[in-house]
Order: C-alpha cells, then structure tokens, then sequence
C-alpha cells in the first residue's frame, strides 16, 4: 500500500516558517529542533518532522540518470572574473540535429544536488540544451548532504560566484551547441541569480526566476530581457520586494510577466520536499517551457 505523499498543510505554519529559516541559513539545524519541540512535542518529533520536510531526491526524480533519450555530462567554462572555472552538468536530446536552444539552470542554495540535475534533464526532453553549473565547485562541489552543502555555501565569495554564472552564460551563447539564445531558470538563490544575469547580460533572451530575490532598484533599468517571475502566495519574506521591483520594472519598460500562486509555499516547484505544490507548479513549469519556447526558438 503507497503511503499518501505529505504537503505543506500537514504541518503547522509554524513549523514551515521555521524549516524556511532553516533553509536559508537563518536557523542552524540545532535551532530549528530546539524551536520545533515546541510544537512536536518532543525532541524525538521534531527530528522525525526535519527528516519529514528534507528533499527525498530518489522518490522524487522523473527522469533518470540514464535515460537512453538523452546525453548527459560534465562540462566547464572559463571564469578569470570567479573562480577560474564554472564546473556543472550539461544535458541534451540524444540525437538531436542542428543547434538548440539554451537554458542555464541555477539551483538553491544548496548546490548541484541530484533534483537540480533531473530538472536538467527534464529540460532537455523538452528539446533544449541545458546545463546547470555548481557554485560549490570550488569548495569541491555539491557533498551528497544538504546540511554539509548549507556549510559550505557560506565559504562561497559571492562576488566570484556571481561572476561564475555571468561566465557560465556567456559560454553558452558562443557554446557550439547551442543556438546562441540562452535563457536562464533559477529556484530560490537560483532565482535571485536569474535576476542579477538580467542586469548584468544585456543580451539574455529569457530569465525566469522562481521565488527569488529582487536586484537593486538602480539596477533594473540594465535589464532587456523578458522576465516571466514566479512568487508564492505563502512567501512573506521575498515578496515583500515585489512591489517594488515591479514598480521598478514598469518604470523601466522592461516585459514581464509575473503569477503569484495562491496558498503556495516558497520552494512549491520542488517536487523532493512537502512544499512542493503539484497544481501550481505543473501551471509555472507549462508556462516556463511556453515562454522559452517563444524566445529561444
């Protein structure tokens, strides 16, 4: 008998506010256990509703590794600006003639972990050459525990990493492969990078940031790419820069399209953990590849 899939409404808001906090590196993990006791009712409890709210990668993956559809690989760029170089993983259609049309990945804040890498591969099904850098390759990569990956995103120099994905996307639009029109999908710290690359590469074709954090007003006039921005309803600290960035965004002239998704959680397009939202993320990632498809070609 299948064990019914938990969702954000088994747990109290509470709970969810704290495990966000966690996630973003504003908890430590003994925080949230000591905070969440208070609700679980013991220690015991609130450890069994950590393990309850964690990516569970295998159960969650669509399209596996080997998938004889495709090709997948490692691949780097050049980054003199970063780290010298950007490491990550490429994936396209097997088989596929002529050259494609391109999106650059950029994860949470977690680094490349395996549902980053499905959502690659899930990409490439859909025609595209897509390839999702590590921006824990130089603290030796993303370490297969999340908990050791939040550590060593706090090692990062965000200057250098923000260089290495602008150096990640410039490969891309001279990469052989591809077609030279590149977009950008980015999830949580991924969506704030999908902002900042439209700031900062006049020439993006596309950036869709999924609950990401908003560039700085004085930056927003640099951007002509078209923006397709997804927010959840249930997201008190992002949002609360969305008016904003959006006033901003008007002001500038800038496209866009923006879809604030009722009664979801940050991270509903993360199909490892509770907060993922079927309904909602099904209409953003429909609309996502729509959008692609219309400016990539």
């Amino acid at each position: 008998m299948t064990t019914p899939r938990l969702t954000s409404r088994d747990f109290q808001p509470e709970v969810l506010q704290l495990f966000d906090r966690y996630v973003h590196g504003d908890l430590s993990r003994r925080g949230f256990l000591d905070q969440a006791s208070r609700y679980a009712g013991s220690a015991a409890a609130a450890s069994a509703l950590l393990a309850s709210l964690s990516p569970q990668f295998a159960q969650a993956q669509q399209v596996k590794a080997d998938d004889a559809r495709l090709i997948t690989r490692p691949h780097s760029f050049a980054s003199p600006e970063g780290s010298g170089e950007v490491k990550g993983y490429l994936a396209k259609p097997a088989g596929a003639k002529g050259r494609l049309p391109t999106v650059l990945v950029v994860h949470e804040n977690r680094g490349l972990n395996p549902h980053i890498e499905d959502i690659t591969r899930r990409l490439a099904l859909d025609g595209f050459l897509a390839f999702a850098p590590d921006a824990l390759a130089p603290v030796g990569g993303y370490p297969g525990d999340e908990d050791k990956a939040r550590e060593l995103f706090g090692k990062l120099d965000a200057n250098k990493t923000r260089a290495d994905f602008v150096a990640a996307t410039r490969g891309l639009q001279s990469f052989a492969e591809g077609n030279g029109r590149v977009g950008v999908v980015g999830f949580c710290f991924g969506g704030g990078i999908a902002n900042y690359l439209a700031t900062q590469v006049p020439d993006l074709s596309a950036a869709v940031p999924f609950y990401g954090g908003q560039p700085p007003e004085a930056e927003v006039a640099k951007i002509k790419a078209p923006l397709l921005i997804h927010y959840a309803g249930q997201d008190e600290r992002i949002n609360a820069g969305w008016p904003k960035y959006e006033a901003a965004l008007k002001a500038a002239g800038v496209r866009y399209e923006a879809h604030i998704y009722p009664g979801v959680q940050h991270g509903f397009n993360n199909d490892t953990t509770p907060r993922f939202d079927a309904e909602a993320a099904r209409l953003a990632w429909q609309r996502t590849l729509s959008f692609f498809k219309t400016h990539l070609g």
